[in-house]
């Protein structure tokens, strides 16, 4: 019991950083709609619960979403969270819920991972928690990688949005476009 929770915590983590780019973007994206530490760790925790939810679904084979579509949802994601990061500056609830959605949407795409590993069927539960568990310490890396390594030093200058959230989000709003596209099989 213990190694599948130590192997699934690790698999949820290097799902996230290194191997999880997309998501590694996402949440970037949330961070970037304000620096705020809590209102980042308020919208990592909705997104958590959510795609737990149907991470657990999916991965039990309760609902079977095509992977074509879960993968472009997914890309697509980032294009409104990067694109909403210009248009808006402060959390709203609005956010949350787009937030929860994506979660959703995200869960099914963990469980596709998942999928390919395998789960144990003796310790299904645990390994599930142990992966999400593991995602969110990822998550949390990521935020805490951004704060440190940017945030902290430069979120107060008049200048941060203009020179770093406005940019970046539209780097990151066009990656996610191409990435949406190509998961379609409109380009290749």
């Amino acid at each position: 019991m213990l190694k599948v929770l130590s192997d699934y915590l690790s698999l949820g983590f290097t799902h996230v950083l290194p191997l999880g780019f997309d998501h590694i973007l996402f949440i970037l994206c949330l961070f970037f709609l304000n620096s705020n530490v809590r209102s980042v760790v308020l919208q990592c925790t909705v997104f958590t619960i959510a795609h737990s939810i149907t991470l657990g679904l999916t991965t039990a084979n309760i609902i079977l979403p095509p992977s074509v579509w879960v993968e472009a949802l997914i890309a697509f994601s980032i294009v409104i969270a990067a694109v909403e990061n210009i248009l808006h500056s402060q959390l709203s609830r609005w956010r949350l819920l787009i937030v929860f959605i994506f979660g959703l949407v995200h869960g099914m795409g963990f469980a596709t991972a998942l999928s390919e590993i395998g789960m144990p069927a003796q310790h299904f539960f645990a390994a599930l928690l142990a992966f999400n568990v593991g995602v969110e310490l990822g998550q949390i890396a990521i935020i805490l990688l951004a704060w440190f390594g940017l945030a902290k030093w430069l979120h107060q200058k008049p200048w941060y949005k203009t020179r770093i959230v406005y940019p970046l989000s539209s780097l990151m709003a066009c990656i996610a476009l191409y990435w949406t596209i190509q998961r379609l099989g409109l380009i290749g």
